[in-house]
């Protein structure tokens, strides 16, 4: 076990360009920063940090982003039940729990011994259309479910959350259309924290992680896109 676990770390620390170390620590910095600037509670610190490294790790084309996502999920989702954001309760625990797992051995079959990332594709153009149209017709019929529960800002709550769910499956799918979707809900998502934010003054660190996570799939699809192979 402790020799598997050795190589296991040897192969996901293998390939780290020193911007991508530099980015990882900046991000790190600046959710740390923001937490204790604004006194976030230790959970919301978690919930910020672990959802800011899976998404670098996720970037990178490493296994681990999953299993740093399986702890943000349990973090986030607390986090977003104490604000009124149901949508992205029942998106952590329902969706994104086992679909972290699912990833882990999805990738597993895909990984390339030199680069030691995941190997990267695009969907079809007539595809990724299609898929567009009914991520949006999904929207609307969650954001009607939202509203039925009491959620706060229901339809734009339902937004983030199903282009998220959208942009998981595309992850784990190894699919580089998944960044401009994250882009679209990492937008949405700031709006949203931004709100409360500035209603409650708590939760810095979370909105600061929606920010990293922007940026991060701003780096991301221009990465991916150039490294996808059709």
């Amino acid at each position: 076990m402790g020799q598997a676990l050795r190589t296991y770390l040897q192969f996901e620390l293998r390939g780290w360009k020193a911007i991508e170390v530099a980015w990882l620590g900046v991000a790190t910095a600046v959710i740390l920063g923001l937490s204790l600037r604004w006194r976030d509670d230790p959970l919301s610190l978690s919930a910020g940090l672990s959802g800011v490294w899976c998404a670098i790790l996720a970037g990178k084309g490493k296994r681990s982003a999953f299993l740093v996502g399986a702890v943000n999920v349990f973090c986030y989702a607390w986090v977003a039940f104490r604000a009124g954001y149901y949508g992205g309760v029942i998106l952590n625990l329902l969706c994104y729990l086992p679909m972290h797992c699912t990833g882990w051995f999805a990738w597993r079959r895909h990984m390339n011994a030199v680069s030691a990332e995941v190997v990267k594709r695009r969907l079809p153009p007539g595809q990724a259309l299609a898929l567009y149209g009914l991520t949006a017709l999904a929207v609307l019929l969650y954001g009607f479910l939202l509203q039925m529960l009491g959620g706060r800002l229901p339809y734009v709550d339902a937004l983030g959350t199903v282009v998220s769910l959208t942009a998981q499956v595309l992850l784990i799918r190894r699919l580089s259309e998944q960044w401009l979707l994250w882009i679209f809900a990492d937008l949405v998502m700031i709006f949203m924290w931004a709100l409360h934010v500035a209603r409650a003054g708590e939760n810095v660190a979370t909105l600061g992680m929606w920010i990293v996570y922007l940026l991060n799939a701003l780096f991301m699809y221009r990465r991916w896109n150039r490294e996808a192979r059709d």
